[in-house]
């Protein structure tokens, strides 16, 4: 078979019902739902870690945070580390990228370290906001926008989340991807580009005719109920006062209305990015490339979006924070319209796609090829999935780690305590056939007390299973 192209699409902060095809009635995403008519929707995909570098990190390498070692935002990745991309650079695939990458720290302006990655084309922005001789968006921007440029990154007199489309960092990332398939690939080989759009990552604020598509007051209301963080971990009640460690407000800093709007703002920022992809997918197309590529469609992370009375991300492990959407298509390859329900993980999309390449693969990767699934082949159910918080984003005092397994229908979270920080040792605990939306922790309910028990050991079994024995025995001694 003739190895066919890759095109990886990835969001930020994109929780998994955030998606109309995941039976979400309320939000705009027509050209995301297509494509998941089009392929194979895995509805149960979990992020290695809650936070975007580690999780990042994981994906491009196929391993799980403690093993890549890009423990945290704002850590640089070794830059021996072996990526996916550069694998397939070497295996003649023309690589490139638009948009964030997050494998190194960009904050206040730094320019990210960039790696052995592989990639040809390297059009890289880690955010709309920051001024950098490296950031391409704003180069992009100065150059076709001129006056908006101005008003929004050099006066700041404007909101660069709310520009119209055609300034916008999603439009960008568009046109990027657009150019690379319509103009500048190296058209004698396969290629993989990757199109990691910003959007819908905070702030919460998008162009006014996406924000126009929702009535603020007729969405759903955050999921929780009253006293909810009474039997949780002590850290919630924090997040729920000031998120990001004491940096950002919190949920408690805004009024019922305020919250609506920030659910709308999201919602609106999402249907944003589906109109880009929407484009993308018709130069696919256009272009005679839509049968020979395979496209996955994800997302790093989600955003708790006041669930659980918190924003946006951090130490917490429920379902809106680290189970993402995941949809693969590839004509005549992946059958359409299926929905698969096994647990699967973010580092398994790693040997997926050098699967799919026919490639040599990434020795140290420890994900599983997702292939056997999609085509109805023998699958060994893993049945659990793992996701770890090593005090990840802004920095708490003391420090805050979280590691979460779900096996079956059940979910447990360990808050760590001595001799990993001073923080006593908590949990949680949800049974996710009679609490879906995750509302009631078990972890000090004396009746599940033996469930607790068996949970706490499968998490240290699983982390047994996942340490790294890559090196061969040569010998007995």
């Amino acid at each position: 078979m003739t190895r066919p192209n890759i095109l990886l699409i990835s969001t930020d902060q994109q929780r998994y019902d955030a998606l109309g095809a995941a039976g979400n009635p309320h939000i705009h995403t027509p050209h995301l739902d297509r494509l998941a008519a089009q392929g194979t929707r895995f509805e149960n995909c979990y992020t290695q870690s809650p936070v975007c570098a580690p999780s990042r990190g994981s994906l491009m390498t196929g391993r799980y945070p403690r093993h890549h070692g890009l423990w945290a935002n704002g850590v640089d990745m070794d830059p021996d580390t072996e990526l996916f991309t550069s694998v397939l650079a070497d295996e003649e695939y023309d690589c490139g990228l638009a948009g964030k990458f997050h494998l190194g720290s960009a904050f206040a302006g730094r320019i990210e370290p960039r790696l052995h990655d592989g990639f040809r084309i390297f059009r890289w922005a880690h955010d709309p906001y920051v001024r950098s001789p490296a950031n391409e968006y704003h180069n992009w921007l100065r150059r076709t926008h001129p006056a908006l440029y101005r008003e929004a990154v050099v006066d700041r007199q404007r909101s660069i989340d709310a520009l119209p489309q055609e300034a916008h960092y999603s439009r960008w990332i568009a046109e990027e991807t657009i150019e690379f398939l319509a103009h500048t690939r190296d058209k004698d080989k396969p290629f993989c580009f990757i199109a990691n759009f910003f959007d819908p990552h905070h702030g919460f604020e998008a162009p006014e005719r996406f924000r126009e598509m929702y009535d603020a007051q007729s969405l759903p209301r955050p999921v929780t109920i009253e006293g909810e963080l009474e039997t949780k971990p002590p850290i919630y009640q924090q997040e729920s006062a000031k998120s990001y460690a004491g940096h950002m407000p919190g949920f408690n800093d805004y009024s019922p209305e305020q919250l609506q709007e920030i659910i709308a703002q999201y919602y609106a920022m999402v249907s944003l990015v589906d109109e880009e992809v929407g484009r993308i997918l018709n130069t696919l197309e256009d272009e005679g490339l839509a049968e020979d590529t395979i496209v996955v469609f994800t997302s790093d992370h989600g955003e708790m979006l006041g669930d659980h009375r918190m924003l946006l991300k951090g130490p917490m492990m429920f379902d809106c924070s680290v189970k993402v959407p995941l949809i693969v298509r590839h004509p005549g390859h992946v059958p359409a319209g299926q929905v698969r329900g096994e647990l699967v993980e973010w580092i398994d999309l790693t040997s997926t796609i050098l699967a799919v390449a026919g490639s040599r693969g990434l020795p140290l990767a420890q994900g599983r090829d997702l292939g056997p699934l999609w085509r109805g082949e023998d699958w060994e159910d893993r049945d659990w999935v793992l996701s770890e918080y090593r005090d990840g984003c802004w920095a708490y005092d003391p420090p805050v780690f979280t590691t979460m397994v779900r096996h079956g229908d059940w979910k447990i979270v360990v808050h760590h305590g001595r001799p990993a920080t001073d923080r006593d040792r908590t949990g949680e605990l949800y049974d996710l056939v009679t609490d879906p939306q995750e509302l009631h922790n078990l972890w000090d309910v004396p009746e599940h007390r033996e469930q607790r028990v068996e949970m706490l050991s499968l998490l240290v079994d699983v982390l047994t299973a996942t340490e790294d024995r890559s090196r061969n025995r040569m010998a007995p001694f």
